[in-house]
């Protein structure tokens, strides 16, 4: 049997190749269709439960935030007046005995620049119950009270730190103080408190 094939106008293909190559990509394209399907669900699974997981507790903020609220509503009856006072003194000095004069020396010292003094300091509660600290700082420029500023927000104890009021002439000569500058800071330790205000 004779065959006639002209390749000018048939080339010749391999078939067999071709269909191998084929399915193997096409073996690929489901491998990795497979696994978007699977990431997918994995990530629809996990967005399920971490909504579930937040709904709990978004109820039990609520669950909270009534018991507080009833809470405060019978301290402020006018027959719980003495238990609320004798409460606010109670914590009052719970935290007095928590604020540690050590820990603030110690974590300005860490970013008190040279040539910069603290001439005084004077806790406080803000109205979101956070610790304040006034801070009067001396020194020869203006530049080292930025410097200072600029320390104490990148450390993690202070907080929104920030020059309130300054003036010139009225620092100490007798120092080399050419400025002072009251600076207000959000102060955050472990065990840091609240101590009546005007301790210098």
């Amino acid at each position: 049997m004779r065959l006639d094939i002209n390749l000018a106008s048939r080339p010749y293909e391999d078939a067999k190749e071709f269909w191998r190559r084929w399915g193997m990509g096409l073996a690929i394209a489901g491998v990795i269709t497979v696994g978007v399907l699977g990431f997918t669900l994995w990530k629809w699974h996990k967005a399920a439960k971490d909504r579930h997981e937040l709904s709990s507790l978004e109820r039990n903020i609520a669950t909270l935030d009534a018991t507080l609220a009833h809470s405060e509503e019978v301290l402020n009856r006018p027959a719980n007046r003495t238990l609320r006072e004798q409460s606010n003194y109670v914590n009052s000095l719970f935290q007095q005995k928590a604020f540690s004069w050590t820990r603030v020396f110690e974590d300005l010292e860490r970013v008190m620049p040279p040539r910069l003094h603290v001439v005084s300091i004077r806790p406080q509660t803000n109205t979101d119950n956070q610790l304040e600290l006034k801070l009067t700082v001396a020194g020869e420029s203006r530049d080292r009270a930025l410097d200072l500023v600029r320390k104490m927000e990148d450390s993690q104890h202070f907080h929104q730190t920030h020059i309130s009021q300054e003036s010139s002439g009225r620092a100490s000569q007798s120092l080399g103080d050419a400025v002072q500058f009251e600076i207000s800071t959000l102060y955050h330790s472990d065990n840091a408190g609240f101590i009546r205000p005007g301790v210098r």
